[in-house]
């Protein structure tokens, strides 16, 4: 591949935010641009957007109709900062999360697809609630909102009904009419344990994590781990990146009365399969680097005792030749 012709701030948001801020840190193309707009007038908080354009012959009808729509919606022009990833290589994800995260003006971030609808305030939840503040600022925790979708696809087409607050949402839940986000993959999603979240009143933790878990999650910036940038297109991409950031001491947390709603719509599935075969084989591989890698650093640090490696130790060890490769007694791996 060849270098990312990478601008920047092509357009900067004219307002200014409190560190201690969350910024919505998205990836968005071309077939996706009103519903950024839609966003920020939606969250009227700092987003942060990497945009891919094809440096082709279109680029310039794609320029144009970002700036009409940029240019049209006061609340793009006041929050969000647009970062221009131009060139002729598609579905570079990890690459785009990583220049949304670097440009990010706050302290912490939201990684968050585009499609999905805030329904629930938690930038004023969790800000105002000190304790939460804290577990942010410490960089050992991340928050994750419980993601969700309609079970009829039409039925998640207008934002405008989705509910609001849990109660209502669980309304809708008892009803049959939501489910967990894909449902269909477990591993996806299902260690946010949404049967505990059903009645849940408190933050909880993760404990039942997969190695496919992939949450929406909230975390500090700074300290945290990149996305790995080898995996391109769809499949175990954001699963990789979230597997890092938990390996590397971060552990994640529930929040117990907030939540997300996918906002419906098509898939191209035969990429998606093609591209998923490829990445499959890639992340196994990659998770038996991290644990390698990351084990190293903490036996470097004096920090494999530590709390901080209590996620690695018991992931890692379902690595097969990973307690023999580090020479950790079987009795000592817990």
């Amino acid at each position: 591949m060849s270098p990312v012709n990478l601008k920047p701030f092509f357009y900067q948001g004219t307002e200014s935010f409190e560190k201690d801020d969350i910024t919505m840190a998205t990836l968005v193309t071309r077939n996706r641009f009103k519903v950024l707009s839609r966003l920020a007038s939606h969250y009227q908080g700092p987003i942060s957007v990497a945009i891919h354009v094809n440096d082709d012959e279109s680029k310039e009808e794609v320029l144009s109709e970002l700036d009409t729509i940029y240019q049209s919606n006061p609340d793009m022009r006041k929050y969000v900062d647009i970062h221009l990833v131009l060139d002729n290589f598609d579905r570079q994800f990890n690459l785009w999360r990583n220049v949304a995260k670097f440009f990010s003006r706050t302290d912490y971030i939201m990684m968050l697809d585009v499609d999905f609808h805030l329904c629930t305030n938690f930038r004023q939840r969790i800000r105002s609630n000190p304790k939460i503040m804290e577990m942010l600022a410490s960089g050992s925790t991340a928050l994750v909102v419980p993601a969700f979708e309609y079970v009829v696809g039409d039925d998640g087409l207008d934002w405008h009904m989705f509910p609001t607050t849990k109660e209502a949402m669980l309304e809708e839940v008892n009803a049959g009419k939501l489910d967990m986000f894909h449902k269909s993959w477990l591993k996806g999603h299902g260690s946010t344990n949404y049967t505990k979240w059903y009645e849940s009143l408190e933050l909880y933790k993760v404990v039942d994590y997969n190695f496919s878990y992939e949450p929406y999650i909230i975390y500090k910036k700074d300290g945290s781990p990149w996305c790995d940038e080898r995996f391109i297109g769809y499949g175990a991409n954001k699963a990789a990146c979230l597997y890092e950031i938990f390996l590397s001491g971060i552990d994640y947390w529930v929040l117990p009365n907030d939540f997300l709603i996918h906002q419906t719509h098509e898939y191209p599935e035969a990429t998606r399969r093609k591209e998923r075969q490829y990445n499959r084989k890639l992340y196994s591989n990659f998770r038996e680097e991290l644990c390698l890698r990351y084990a190293r650093v903490f036996v470097a640090t004096g920090e494999w005792d530590s709390p901080k490696a209590d996620n690695l130790r018991e992931e890692c060890q379902k690595i097969r030749g990973f307690r023999s490769a580090m020479n950790i007694p079987a009795a000592d791996a817990q």
